[in-house]
């Protein structure tokens, strides 16, 4: 009798301490799964903020580059200037702009500007480098290869005797010279045109300058 109660107990013993082994493999299952779990979350949450935040990034410089930033259009006063209307962005980027107009009468531009303290450039510039020069309050005399030689340098020699202003080629352009400043542009017809020194006179650090008295000089030169 007492054999059988000893066994009896015994057996007992050995079932609840395989069920307490059993408990403890579960716990340490479910703290398993639960880690491996909790490690895939945070990975995909930092995957996904990263993959957000280059998206935002790639937005910003599409929208920084391709003058979406800038809005509205060109009107044509009495005096033959246009003038534009809307909004002209200001925004420093490193990558190329689509401007609205050609050549720019504003918008997001590179943060150096070109050298305009009469600069007289014989090769294209890049719209981003002289549209900052226009930001300072620079006039911008540009050309096409339809311009007559004589009326180009009759333009460049006003130009090199004429704080903030400069000038460059554009076979862009629709016409053959053309005269921009921040927000502003109209076609003259040669050097002697009397509009060149009346759009001189108002728009040589005018008051549609953004940044009035800003340098002209420290900038690139060619």
């Amino acid at each position: 009798m007492g054999s059988a109660k000893k066994s009896s107990s015994a057996d007992r013993k050995a079932r609840i301490e395989e069920m307490r082994r059993a408990e403890h493999a579960r716990e340490r299952r479910n703290r398993i799964l639960t880690i491996v779990a909790s490690a895939v979350v945070v990975v995909g949450l930092v995957a996904g903020a990263v993959v957000l935040v280059q998206t935002q990034s790639d937005d910003k410089d599409d929208t920084a580059s391709d003058g979406r930033t800038s809005s509205g259009k060109f009107v044509t006063g009495e005096d033959g200037v246009k003038t534009w209307k809307g909004t002209l962005s200001r925004t420093h980027v490193k990558t190329p702009v689509k401007y609205l107009s050609e050549p720019p009468v504003g918008g997001d531009h590179n943060q150096v500007w070109m050298n305009c303290n009469g600069d007289v450039y014989t090769k294209e510039l890049k719209n981003e480098h002289a549209v900052h020069s226009l930001e300072h309050g620079a006039v911008w005399v540009t050309y096409t290869s339809k311009a007559d030689k004589a009326d180009v340098e009759a333009l460049a020699a006003k130009v090199k005797k004429t704080p903030y202003t400069l000038m460059s080629p554009d076979e862009k352009q629709a016409d053959p010279i053309m005269l921009s400043a921040w927000g502003h542009q109209r076609t003259v017809t040669g050097a002697d045109d009397p509009n060149v020194d009346k759009f001189f006179e108002k728009y040589v650090q005018g008051e549609q300058t953004p940044e009035k008295g800003a340098a002209c000089q420290g900038g690139l030169s060619e």
